[in-house]
């Protein structure tokens, strides 16, 4: 394996999306992530939303480039397994209920006792602390309470979802900055292994902007406001006249005035009064409304055209379909080519970041329950007798 995570092996005890997705940006840069999955089932995601043949397409996606192993965690034989494979871990990720791992005889206690330098993120809804800890929390739960449901949708609509499990995967990007920064505080010597806590909730909470302070000084409660982007003016979703829309960002100061020059009101670019932000955020109302009448005496490609000349910011609303077929996203190959079992082809997501020296890369889709276990365990020193006594005993699978 080659990229910057070379070297690294991570031991995933997770399921369904926080962790998973964790692991899986790490396995992309070279990480060798092992998943330890229940025989018999394996992680729920398998079975998770649209399906190719009995399995879950993105099953393929979130396990691309890991070893599946499938370990029965109620057999002690099982249990030691995953410690002797913590003992030669850098990382582990955990997304149990908290308390879920010290119930097993796998906590922090125990695994920092054989691996002093193991880093181990632990991602759950609350937190590992506080009087919520030990409720259960999905990502729509961290995404309610974290605070962006709240200021998500219509303001005539109840609270929206943003359209993907974006809880869990804020907390999945923290616990992966957490790793990587604990990981450098090993790898540099300057310390033992830590445990990263990563709450969904707080996740969500932290790319929250400065909604407290906005509530604590002004006593303001940010809300639901449709495409608009408050209290920073002109950025909102404009229609067309072909039904469409248009996201125009014309809110710093001179492409204010480029855009008031697109839709024939230079004498507004002028005005004193709309100089500079705050001034054009108290007339918000009106300067949408004229830039709404604007874009609905234009399709969106005669829209975009004119504002792509005039240098302001501005785009279409993609779908997938747009997306698959927009010829950017094809050249920095975030539409890729993969082969599913049995030959059948398909388009996966690239991979993010790009980094010029050591780039990511998928060596291979999602794996079958247990494809792995044979040759993890042999890495453990174990013989074929023994992991055949193993399996027997419904150790292992």
């Amino acid at each position: 394996m080659s990229g910057p995570l070379s070297g690294i092996r991570v031991l995933e005890l997770g399921q369904l999306i926080a962790a998973p997705f964790a692991t899986r940006l790490m396995a992309e840069f070279g990480a060798d992530v092992i998943k330890v999955e229940a025989p018999g089932e394996g992680d729920p995601l398998r079975k998770w939303r649209k399906m190719h043949e009995g399995t879950s397409l993105w099953w393929y996606l979130q396990s691309r480039n890991k070893k599946s192993i499938a370990v029965n965690l109620k057999s002690p034989e099982g249990l030691d397994i995953v410690k002797q494979l913590a003992t030669s871990a850098d990382v582990v990720v955990e997304n149990f209920r908290p308390g879920g791992l010290e119930k097993l005889g796998l906590g922090w206690d125990v695994l920092s006792a054989l691996n002093p330098n193991l880093v181990m993120v632990r991602i759950s809804g609350y937190g590992q602390t506080g009087p919520y800890r030990d409720r259960p929390g999905f990502g729509a739960i961290g995404e309610s309470m974290g605070g962006i449901r709240f200021t998500t949708g219509s303001p005539e609509a109840p609270p929206a979802r943003v359209g993907v499990s974006i809880g869990d995967t804020l907390a999945s990007l923290h616990g992966v900055i957490g790793a990587l920064m604990a990981l450098l505080r090993v790898k540099t010597g300057q310390g033992a292994g830590q445990v990263i806590d990563v709450s969904l909730v707080e996740s969500v909470f932290n790319v929250m902007e400065s909604l407290v302070p906005e509530y604590d000084l002004l006593g303001e409660v940010r809300t639901r406001t449709g495409g608009a982007l408050p209290g920073i003016t002109p950025s909102n979703t404009y229609p067309t006249r072909d039904g469409g829309y248009v996201v125009i960002a014309g809110n710093s100061d001179p492409i204010f005035r480029r855009l008031m020059a697109v839709i024939g009101r230079p004498d507004l670019a002028e005005d004193p009064a709309l100089r500079n932000n705050d001034g054009r955020s108290k007339q918000s109302a009106m300067l949408d409304g004229l830039i709404a009448d604007w874009s609905k005496s234009k399709s969106v490609e005669e829209a975009l055209a004119a504002l792509d000349a005039a240098d302001v910011p501005a785009g279409r609303i993609y779908s997938v379909a747009d997306i698959v077929a927009d010829p950017h996203y094809q050249a920095r190959d975030m539409i890729l080519q993969a082969e599913l079992p049995g030959g059948t082809q398909v388009k996966m997501p690239g991979i993010v970041p790009k980094l010029s020296e050591t780039p990511g890369e998928v060596r291979w889709q999602g794996p079958a329950l247990g494809a792995h276990t044979d040759a993890v365990l042999a890495e453990l020193g174990l013989d074929p007798e023994r992991i055949a006594a193993l399996r027997a005993k419904g150790a292992v699978a």
